[in-house]
């Protein structure tokens, strides 16, 4: 059996980790919204035509905040299209996705259920078709107390007490062609730092987000940023990030290596922000929101086949496999080793498209492979996140070189009560581990976790749910400060650790 090396020092500290990186995202696509987190004529549906079922999983992951409404749909939304009685609302052609809005859920909606799913809103801004006077008008709506048009209005509606949407993204994905309104860095730029401006002049404690590049293979990318923050750095709080990852070409030892673009973009993008930090002479540091993360590519080509038009239609339901799983624990992983620089990151979505959660509209429920890590890391990866060192064996691939085959981080709980250790074999070899914890004497393993043994393409399903799911493993020793454990081939695990008194 191969061997490596884990080295753990309480001393060695990345950062607190900002709860808020076990995010998540709910847009008007799909069956996101209609059919995901509402579907009225449900047997479980509650008081509102929310699913409860998918609220116990929202609690059950603990998500701390949710992105709404969009994305590319928020491009082209009017977000007064979802207020006040409903069968006043517009049917609209939406124009992100072709299909037909009913806008039968809308702002005040979102933020019922946000609070009935014991989550916050991440509410994104419509800077594509609209500008400064309608984000401020909903900002107004959302989190003014009243005397005013618009928080009289809310209050009209059903709503007295402010709804209280604390972070906000000035638009989405401004730099894509696809993208309603598109623009250039220097008309977002402006756009976007006169936007900061008015909703900061309506609630000054609420944060912002600008808009950072698509994706790392834009052709803008790192100069997008450079533009958009010389004109925002004053206003904002985070710039975006958005990544996802496929396996189009079955090579799974390349996308299983895809954490390493992703540490090298999160690298690339807080020295874009340091430099436009030194530049300004500010004092203020500006952190990350990568507010768009996952695997994605199993329905591009379903997508293709889509009718137009269509109300609710299934749409990036993409069928999660056990490789999916992997490297979503490493992306999960990546975020806690960037704790210092992330503080806000949304997996994209959370039910039905692009999702940990599925279901049937009128049905049942079921966790897709994905939803395991996300819930390790969220229930167990709140507190401190250590750097620790992995000394492992390494890989060749066609995308990489010196690929690690140990994808390795511990984070200690927030009382000092616990430490644990997430990692991901992406490797063809089963490991023995060893995992130096001489900062934490007296210390015992109180669980180990594990999902391994799967074949890489198994997936769950509504008639078999539980075909790829986590189990418990005693294939440890517990020495002194010395724990030797073992990682299967092409695993996930977490061990949770006891911190003797």
């Amino acid at each position: 059996m191969k061997k490596a090396v884990i080295k753990i020092d309480r001393d060695y500290k990345i950062g607190p980790v900002d709860n808020r990186i076990y995010g998540n995202f709910i847009e008007h696509i799909g069956r996101a919204v209609y059919g995901g987190i509402y579907d009225p004529g449900h047997p479980l549906a509650d008081d509102m035509g929310f699913r409860k079922d998918v609220i116990a999983l929202t609690k059950e992951l603990k998500v701390p905040i949710v992105r709404y409404p969009g994305g590319n749909f928020v491009s082209g939304y009017n977000w007064e299209d979802g207020i006040g009685p409903k069968e006043l609302r517009p049917r609209r052609t939406e124009l992100a996705w072709f299909a037909i809005e009913d806008n039968q859920v809308g702002t005040d909606e979102f933020c019922e259920w946000s609070r009935r799913a014991d989550t916050d809103v991440m509410m994104a801004v419509n800077l594509g078709t609209r500008g400064a006077d309608a984000a401020r008008n909903l900002v107004e709506y959302c989190n003014f107390p009243g005397g005013t048009y618009w928080s009289d209005l809310r209050i009209k509606n059903g709503y007295c007490d402010p709804h209280g949407v604390k972070l906000w993204n000035l638009g989405n994905e401004m730099d894509g062609p696809w993208q309603i309104g598109h623009k250039t860095a220097e008309e977002y730029g402006r756009a976007a730092c006169e936007t900061a401006k008015v909703m900061k002049w309506v609630d000054p404690s609420i944060e912002l987000v600008a808009c950072g590049s698509s994706n790392s293979g834009m052709n803008t990318c790192y100069e997008w940023e450079a533009t958009v923050l010389d004109h925002t750095y004053d206003f904002v709080d985070y710039v975006s990030m958005h990544q996802y990852y496929g396996n189009e070409k079955n090579d799974t030892p390349s996308f299983l290596a895809n954490t390493m673009d992703m540490d090298r973009f999160i690298n690339h993008i807080v020295s874009v922000c340091d430099y436009i930090q030194a530049k300004k002479r500010s004092k203020k540091v500006l952190n990350i929101s990568f507010d768009e993360w996952n695997v994605w590519y199993h329905a591009f080509e379903e997508n293709a086949k889509a009718e137009k038009w269509r109300e609710k239609p299934a749409y990036n339901e993409d069928q999660y496999n056990f490789e999916d799983a992997l490297l979503v624990g490493g992306m999960m992983i990546t975020l806690l080793k960037h704790a210092d620089r992330v503080k806000v990151a949304c997996m994209a979505q959370l039910v039905n498209v692009i999702a940990p959660i599925m279901t049937e509209n009128g049905g049942r429920i079921w966790k897709q492979t994905i939803y395991y890590p996300y819930l390790h890391t969220s229930l167990y990866g709140r507190g401190t996140a250590l750097n620790v060192l992995v000394d492992a064996p390494k890989y060749d691939c066609k995308e990489y070189t010196d690929v690690p085959a140990l994808e390795s981080i511990a984070v200690e709980s927030g009382d000092g009560a616990y430490v644990t250790i997430f990692a991901m074999n992406r490797g063809e070899d089963d490991l023995e581990v060893t995992c130096c914890l001489r900062d934490y004497p007296g210390c015992r393993v109180e669980e180990f976790i594990t999902m391994a043994g799967y074949d890489l393409k198994q997936y769950n399903t509504a008639d078999q749910p539980d075909r790829v799911i986590p189990q418990s493993s005693s294939a440890y020793e517990m020495e002194g400060d010395c724990l030797t454990v073992t990682f299967s081939s092409y695993s996930w695990n977490v061990v949770r650790v006891r911190v003797g008194k």
